[in-house]
């Protein structure tokens, strides 16, 4: 990889168009037609590649996790708190189904595009969709006492 890659750290897409940065539009058409033939006769697909010296942290990629979701769980409650919805089920029900509308944002286009394993996609969706229902009880018991808006 570093003998190809070299100090490049990027997503790569393989195999690519096999056309140059300055190709013109022309190339470029006439690359893409070809590449259904280049991924029926050889290996495709993508790589996340480090060149070498990244100093992976652990913690700070925790962090970053945490502040992600935290910040997700702040805006559904958000969502939630601006609707009329007063029934504990009905105010799980709408985080609930946030959830499930990040999951498939999220996830299918990967699975879809970039041949992502179902399992890994079904997997990953599934762990979104329980942490939003868990966001979803604790919303709807920490609003029970707020009635419709206006009122």
């Amino acid at each position: 990889m570093q003998s190809n890659i070299g100090e490049q750290s990027g997503l790569y897409i393989f195999p690519g168009l096999g056309v140059g940065k300055n190709a013109t539009r022309q190339e470029k058409s006439e690359a893409m037609k070809h590449m259904a033939e280049k991924f029926a006769a050889n290996p495709f697909g993508i790589l996340m590649y480090h060149a070498p010296g990244l100093r992976f942290e652990f913690g700070k990629r925790l962090g970053i996790e945490f502040a992600t979701e935290l910040l997700e769980a702040i805006l559904v409650v958000f969502l939630l708190a601006q609707t009329r919805i007063v029934s504990f089920a009905g105010r799980v029900s709408f985080v609930l189904t946030a959830g499930i509308l990040a999951a498939i944002a999220t996830n299918v286009s990967y699975w879809n595009w970039y041949g992502f394993p179902s399992v890994y996609t079904a997997s990953y969706m599934l762990i979104q969709i329980v942490g939003f229902f868990c966001i979803g009880v604790v919303a709807a018991v920490a609003l029970r006492n707020r009635g419709p808006i206006g009122t």
